[in-house]
């Protein structure tokens, strides 16, 4: 049983007359024994917190400091109306500092027999995954003197994602790569590192690709044109050890690795190579294999979400040969 502070407030008030007027057991019993039965009234006639169902829905994951909706669903199936008031209790990564006072409480009014849903608005500011703790109600009676109060664990979690805020440079980077390919109208031609073929030069073509040599022999100007390799294996190996913990600017330096990498497997995707990610620092702590160019991405953030530095001095020969072993050539 919990007393409120109305309850207090009645108790307070019903001692000022009697400590006046009548200052005996008499006058205190006149004043508590009713006020007692009030409250006892007022307990029994709260729906009970025990009986009640809940349902979690809404979002499972959310990029780092943006917002993020759980739906939970409350069934009362008691005879009796619930006026409660509500905690659902989250991490305290899962706020902003100073608002989880007010995003984690709800107070709610369920007619028996019906179901309301709450909205619990998350905002976390770690990675990770971020799992919801128990939910504590208070049921009120009638009267607001007495309540109820019980506990129920009702599991959910939501994965929190690197923000990924290179991904503003993408566009201008694949515009990069395009040029590169040999796809765009530039003055530029394609680059590449393989020989392609020969063809006569052309104004804006660079002159350390004309081949002296052909030049001679068909008394024209000529030029290499290369290609850029394809299918190529690249292996991302993030160190997750002792010095991944100090910070560049505002983040922690692993969180920069992960921003570069994730832009660099965006960018090797689209242009048709194979990507894959090693994390290492006495042991393996994360590793993305085999996907393809469409599953490279989401899977890369999901492996990343959970990872933080360990404060041990990195393996180096360990991670050379777990780095060998997963990209022999």
């Amino acid at each position: 049983m919990a007393l409120t502070g109305r309850t207090a407030l009645l108790a307070a008030l019903g001692s000022l007359p009697v400590g006046i007027l009548a200052p005996s057991w008499t006058g205190i019993l006149a004043v508590n024994a009713p006020l007692t039965l009030a409250i006892l009234y007022d307990y029994a006639r709260a729906a009970p917190v025990r009986m009640l169902q809940f349902t979690r829905t809404g979002d499972t994951s959310v990029r780092l400091d943006e917002p993020a909706e759980v739906h939970l669903a409350v069934t009362n199936p008691s005879p009796r109306r619930l006026r409660a008031q509500l905690r659902d209790a989250w991490p305290p990564s899962a706020w902003p500092p100073d608002t989880e006072q007010t995003a984690s409480r709800h107070t709610v009014t369920i007619p028996a027999g019906e179901r309301r849903r709450l909205t619990t608005a998350l905002r976390p500011t770690r990675r990770g995954d971020r799992q919801a703790e128990r939910i504590t109600i208070r049921s009120y009676g009638p009267l607001g003197l007495a309540a109820r109060q019980g506990h129920h664990r009702v599991p959910w979690t939501v994965r929190v994602l690197p923000p990924f805020a290179s991904r503003k440079h993408l566009p201008s980077r694949l515009a990069r790569l395009r040029e590169l390919d040999g796809r765009t109208s530039v003055l530029t031609r394609g680059e590449g590192t393989e020989f392609d073929s020969l063809r006569e030069y052309v104004p804006g073509d660079d002159t350390r690709s004309i081949d002296w040599r052909a030049t001679a022999r068909l008394n024209a100007v000529a030029v290499r044109t290369w290609r850029p390799e394809r299918d190529r294996h690249i292996l991302i190996v993030l160190d997750t050890g002792r010095t991944s913990a100090g910070r560049v600017g505002d983040v922690p330096r692993l969180d920069a690795a992960m921003d570069a990498a994730l832009l660099l497997a965006a960018l090797a995707s689209r242009a048709g190579d194979r990507v894959d990610l090693l994390a290492y620092d006495r042991r393996t702590r994360a590793l993305v294999q085999g996907r393809s160019a469409g599953e490279i991405l989401p899977a890369l953030v999901n492996a990343l979400a959970p990872l933080e530095s360990e404060l041990v001095e990195t393996d180096a020969r360990g991670l050379s040969a777990a780095a060998l072993k997963y990209a022999p050539r």
